[in-house]
């Protein structure tokens, strides 16, 4: 098993460096322009002040930037740091709905995975831009602007069956949220469906996660303040995603996030109609808002999160591991980084 930790700023070189040292194996940039730094300013100074760890896009968000833009970003930093850039893309949540927007639809996305694919490896594509079609591929190869070799692999970012199912047509790797992806032997038969559409073989198929993680002292409970402080903030960013899911699909909650629900969607249409796009999103992995700390209740918890003392994380993480997945990437708040990384380090990952 892989582990790789999440981050959205740029002067952070640090924590890059720290979380190298105690054997994260991938950092994955947030892509989120209103609430953090610019994605490929901070991979880049990123592949600059390290040495050996995989440095990616996570997410970068395909309603944000044309694809061309994308596949010269990483591909220029695949100049800076050859064969440790790692392009993840997706449809978009967060960054999208702060600006009052939906995410790409599934249509797009596939062609947006097509184009980008497609100039990753040096191909001529068929791009279309404003009703426009004209083929397009990058030039000047023997000028080393960007590298193309060693190969930038490509991951899709997706929690839906139609979502996953491109991350087997055009990926390198598939990266979705749990709960909110399914499980992991569901989101793959959901690969593997879109692997057959193509002929494509899924050998060397990356698998990782974003999951929450909250590690328990002796005798702790699930409702100390330190554990509802440190895991509340990534609980309710999968809990503010589902509440645009659940308006715009017209279909009912996940069994995961009903035990808050109702309570919760009052909560919600208390908030400011104006700017309730961002005011819901506004503190996304970041912080837990006092009056949403009343939501983080211990079956929340152990809805959302691995969630135990050392040794039950080591068993939920070889279990993951036997169901197919590769990686595990999670968001530590931001007030207690080098903490939680340290202490997960050095009490899980050094048994695994």
């Amino acid at each position: 098993m892989e582990f790789g930790i999440s981050t959205g700023r740029a002067d952070t070189i640090d924590q890059i460096a720290h979380a190298e040292s105690l054997g994260f194996s991938r950092v994955w940039v947030t892509d989120s322009p209103f609430i953090r730094a610019h994605m490929f300013v901070t991979l880049a100074v990123a592949a600059l002040r390290s040495q050996k760890i995989k440095l990616g896009t996570g997410v970068a968000v395909a309603g944000m930037r044309l694809a061309p833009d994308v596949a010269c970003g990483v591909a220029t930093l695949n100049r800076l740091a050859p064969g440790r850039i790692f392009c993840c893309v997706g449809t978009g949540n967060t960054a999208m709905r702060m600006m009052g927007q939906p995410p790409m639809r599934i249509g797009p996305f596939r062609d947006y995975l097509r184009v980008l694919r497609g100039l990753l490896r040096g191909e001529a594509v068929d791009y279309t831009l404003d009703g426009s079609t004209h083929s397009v591929q990058f030039l000047l190869p023997e000028q080393q602007f960007v590298a193309l070799e060693p190969p930038v692999p490509l991951h899709v970012a997706a929690n839906g069956p139609r979502a996953q199912a491109l991350a087997g047509e055009f990926g390198d790797g598939l990266v979705t949220g749990i709960p909110r992806g399914s499980t992991v032997p569901e989101a793959l038969a959901n690969v593997r469906r879109g692997a057959e559409r193509a002929g494509r073989s899924l050998e060397g198929f990356h698998t990782a996660a974003l999951m929450n993680v909250v590690m328990l002292e002796p005798g702790e409970a699930l409702t100390s303040a330190r554990v509802v402080a440190e895991v509340g903030p990534a609980i309710m960013t999968n809990v503010h995603y589902l509440v645009d899911w659940v308006r715009e699909t017209g279909r009912e909650p996940p069994p995961f996030v009903r035990p808050i629900w109702n309570d919760y969607m009052r909560f919600v249409e208390g908030l400011p109609a104006q700017n309730r796009h961002q005011v819901l999103h506004q503190n996304h992995y970041n912080a837990l808002h006092p009056d949403e700390a009343r939501f983080i209740t211990p079956e929340i918890i152990r809805n959302f999160c691995l969630a135990g003392p050392p040794e039950a994380l080591v068993e939920q993480i070889r279990e993951l591991e036997r169901q197919g997945l590769n990686q595990i990437t999670f968001t530590p708040p931001a007030g207690q980084w080098f903490e939680v990384i340290e202490r997960f380090a050095r009490r899980v990952m050094d048994k695994l």
